[in-house]
Formats: C-alpha cells, structure tokens, sequence
C-alpha cells in the first residue's frame, strides 16, 4: 500500500444512535419504487405501464439522453402505479414484489475472457452502468467517454455511516471480479483508498492502486481522496464508485443475476434498536416502523447520512446508492436565549463554545442526540477560515459558493467546481455561522455548469 496521506482538517459528529453491526432483519419488501430523481440530470424515459409484470433486472426506465443507459427493476413483481407530479413529471415507477422473486438470466461470464466493450455492454444491458458517477457534476457516466481513472472510496467516514467491512463481509471475490472488469474501461487504473488505521478486509485486492488515508470526516468521502490524489481539472473527466456497487457488479458476472441488495444500517437518535437490515434500495420508510414506532411526524427520515443525506419524508424511499437510513429528531422546538448561554451540557460545539468543551477531556466518547433545529436563522454571508478549518481540499470554498450564487462560470472554473459535490461541503454548512446552506448553492452552481458547458 502507499504511504498514508494524514488529514489535518475535518471534524468528526459524535450523533448517537449507532448501528449494532447484526443483522436484526431480513426486509421483504411490499412496494418498492423506482425513482429517477435519485440521479441528477437525468431525463427518464418510462418502458413500462401499470400492471406490467417485471423481473429482477427487467428494464423499467431509459435515459432519454443516452438510450443504452437502463434503469431495472431490484425485485420481481407487478407496476403498480406511475407516479407523475407537475406537468407531468416521472417521479417514480412503484412495483409491487412477489412473494417468490424471478431473476433475468444475464449469463455467468468470465472477465479474463471480455474486453472493455463487452464490459460496458454487459453494465449497460443489466441496469448496472448508473452506479458509475461522473465527476465533475455527480452525473451518471457517459459510456462514451473513457475516463481519466476510477476512484472507490473503501471506508466512510460521515456521521453512523454503514461500515464497509461489517457491510460487504464476504463480497470479497465478487468485488475482486468487479475490479479485473471495471479495470478494463479505462487506461487510468482503479484507484482504492483505504482506512490508514485500520486493516481491511479488501486489502489484498489485485489490479488496484491502493492509498491510505487518516483523519476525521470528510477523510472517507471519494471527492476528498481525489482532491488529495489527484485533483480534477478542466477538461479531466474521472469516474467513481462504491464498494457496494463493485459486489453489485461482481456478482452480475459470477451468478449472471442483477442483485442490488444490500446491508443497510438503521441508524439516529430516533432511531429503536439501531440496527442493520438486509434490503433493496427503494424500500419504503413504512417497511421499517418497527425501528421508529409511531412518531413519524416527529421524525425526519433522511436517506444517507445526517450531513449530506436527502431529506425523503415518512412516505419516501432508500435511494439507489445509499445504505444508511438516518432517524432524527424534528427540531421544532424553539429554545429561547440559546445563543447567550454557555452551559448547554447536551449540545455539540463544533467551535468550543459550549461548557461540554471544558471538561471534554473527560468524555472524549460523548455522544448527542441532536436534532435539526437549525438554532437560529440565516444571516450575513461572513467570510472568515471557518470552512477552511473543517475542508481537507485544495480550494477556495467560501469563494466557490460565492462564485455560485453569482453564477459567474469563470470564477467557478477558478476556485474548484470541477472538484466538488455537495456531500464534500457537507461539513461546511455544519459550522456555518451563517446558516448558508451551503449544499444548495453548490448544486445551484453544479446545474449551472451543466446547462452553460453541455
């Protein structure tokens, strides 16, 4: 492995409500959906109409842009409805599951034996090719274009997030046969980092270059690695993709089955028996009650993590590439005089400005149950190093939203569009004393980029 590359910057979220690493349930799922707006910039095109009957892996959505590109199904079953919102919008395609599941044969293929074409084919035919993300913009790749190197991010570090190694405990060989195939598309090589401390399971892949990395969240997130390994410029085109999907993948081409199922870690402060569950993405919030009782509406359901997750209500659905569902509190509650008192005991500081922070020392595991009470509400955009002291990346954040806002392509080429998604600026609003969500101005600038430069 290479030498480790150290972080300094970042800061880690001590939120309680940690997933046990068991598997408590196996998730039969009543009615999963599939939903075209867990992919950005996507036009979908519907291949399907109520009461069709569909397949493990049977097509059920296209890329208007990009025909090849399929969207398939994770459970066999029944269409049941086509849910449309203004002018028509596809918001999702909602499919009723069997009781026993029937799988599309794609055929058991050796790797050794297929060349990049009958890779990329084999991705695109089973539905698979969306787990590859495009960067810049977070787009789904363009089987088109050959990119520079693919980069996989092999620990997470943000707040409960589902861990890798417990997770994909025994995927090994599938994702080893994803690696020889996915090696194949590019000349770059397939770019693996690893957790510096921590000894992994996956280590002994072949056909990688290995890095290890150190250091707080946002350490685990693949836009950092990047940043620190190789940073993205102009014209640069690179793909990433996660650990899950490489099994996803693997085991398209050992078992020839489209099989998306996954360990999904039930996690948060609201959370009942935090847990792991075995499921398919798309599941719906009401399939998992046990694990949250009878208070949805005091509840926010985010499908991810509680930094960078969406936001996906009671009546929402896992997205295609998460495997956390995160229960917080709503914070509702209105706390008078909060700013002017310093003995605030079960309240995270990230600015040591609350009394916890003096006598820290003591409780170095300490973990809160906090809410999404934003304390406050947005005021003057202050430039200040706040967001440079929790952001292991080699640009200019505060000026980048700025850049965004204005819609100036210049300035936003200058100071690190290219480099960035949202989630990497996830901690940046954290600490924001502002209270600028920080995230919607880089997916403002994100769409920006994609309508001007397409």
């Amino acid at each position: 492995m290479s030498n480790n590359i150290n972080l300094r910057k970042g800061l880690n979220v001590p939120l309680a409500g940690a997933a046990v690493q068991t598997v408590k349930k196996v998730l039969k799922p009543g009615v999963v959906a599939i939903r075209p707006t867990d992919f950005r910039n996507l036009t979908p095109k519907l291949l399907v109409k109520e009461g069709d009957k569909v397949l493990v892996g049977s097509p059920v959505l296209a890329d208007k842009m990009s025909q090849n590109i399929l969207f398939t199904s994770p459970v066999s079953g029944v269409v049941t409805e086509v849910v449309r919102g203004e002018k028509r919008k596809l918001l999702a395609v909602l499919i009723k599951a069997d009781d026993v599941q029937e799988y599309v044969d794609f055929g058991v293929r050796n790797v050794d034996e297929l060349d990049a074409e009958a890779v990329k084919a084999a991705l695109l035919e089973s539905g698979l090719w969306p787990a590859f993300v495009q960067r810049p913009y977070g787009v789904i790749a363009n089987p088109e274009v050959a990119p520079k190197a693919i980069y996989v991010s092999a620990f997470a570090t943000a707040p409960l997030a589902a861990d890798v190694e417990f997770a994909l405990k025994g995927e090994a060989e599938n994702i080893q046969t994803a690696v020889k195939a996915i090696a194949k598309l590019t000349e770059g090589g397939v770019h693996v980092s690893f957790n510096g401390k921590v000894k992994s399971q996956f280590a002994g892949l072949e056909g990688i270059v290995a890095h290890s990395f150190t250091g707080k969240h946002p350490a685990g997130n693949v836009g950092v690695q990047i940043n620190n390994i190789k940073p993205i410029n102009k014209g640069d085109v690179v793909w990433t993709i996660s650990m899950q999907m490489l099994a996803a993948i693997g085991k398209l081409f050992n078992t020839g089955r489209y099989d998306v199922s996954r360990k999904v870690a039930i996690c948060g402060p609201m959370a009942i028996n935090p847990c792991y569950i075995q499921a398919v993405p798309g599941f719906s919030m009401k399939d998992i009650q046990e694990f949250y009782g009878n208070a949805a509406e005091e509840i926010r359901f985010v499908s991810g993590d509680a930094l960078s997750g969406a936001n996906i209500g009671a009546e929402g659905s896992l997205r295609f590439q998460d495997n956390q569902i995160t229960l917080l509190q709503e914070g509702n509650d209105y706390e008078a005089f909060g700013w002017a008192k310093p003995f605030r005991f079960n309240q995270f500081s990230s600015s040591h400005t609350y009394f916890h922070w003096m006598l820290g020392w003591l409780t170095p595991e300490k973990k809160y149950d906090l809410d999404t009470n934003l304390h406050g509400g947005e005021r003057a955009f202050v430039v200040s190093d706040v967001y440079g002291k929790v952001l292991p990346m080699s640009i200019f954040p505060i000026y980048l939203a700025k850049a965004c806002l204005a819609g100036d392509i210049d300035k936003m080429e200058k100071f690190g569009i290219y480099e960035v998604l949202e989630e990497d600026l996830a901690l940046c609003e954290y600490v924001c004393p502002s209270k600028i969500d920080i995230q919607a101005i880089i997916a403002k600038g994100i769409d920006t980029m994609i309508k001007e430069m397409a």
